[in-house]
């Protein structure tokens, strides 16, 4: 089974995307902030990193390049809200395993990017 990782400080989103992720029949785990994503990374491996940009201690972009610097090849979807420009390059520069979506987004949205990312077909769950 697939495990993946999502990161939000906000609470109930990180609750609805841990959900929803685990009925497309994914194993799942969740950090609250940017200190448990960076321990998390370093205790397991995922299949996909979802992470917020916005979170205490670290920012999801910071765990993710620290995650590259350190070797870490996973797959990794950056969500924020943030409409800044600099984000979505920070979030190119992370190599081509790596998409960002924009908040707020809808279903269809997050599983096309779970399937471009990791190709499990969760669109298909939404779909059908």
């Amino acid at each position: 089974m697939r495990r993946v990782l999502v990161a939000d400080d906000d609470l109930e989103l990180l609750s609805e995307i841990t959900e929803t992720v685990a009925q497309w029949g994914y194993a799942v785990d969740s950090a609250r902030n940017g200190a448990e994503l960076m321990e998390a990374m370093a205790d397991r491996v995922f299949d996909l990193v979802i992470t917020d940009v916005s979170m205490p201690w670290m920012t999801g972009l910071q765990a993710s390049h620290s995650a590259r610097y350190a070797g870490l090849t996973t797959p990794i979807l950056v969500i924020t809200a943030l409409g800044d420009d600099v984000i979505a390059d920070r979030v190119t520069s992370l190599g081509r395993h790596a998409r960002l979506l924009r908040k707020p987004f809808d279903l269809e949205a997050l599983a096309s990017a779970v399937d471009e990312l990791i190709g499990d077909r969760a669109s298909e769950d939404i779909a059908g």
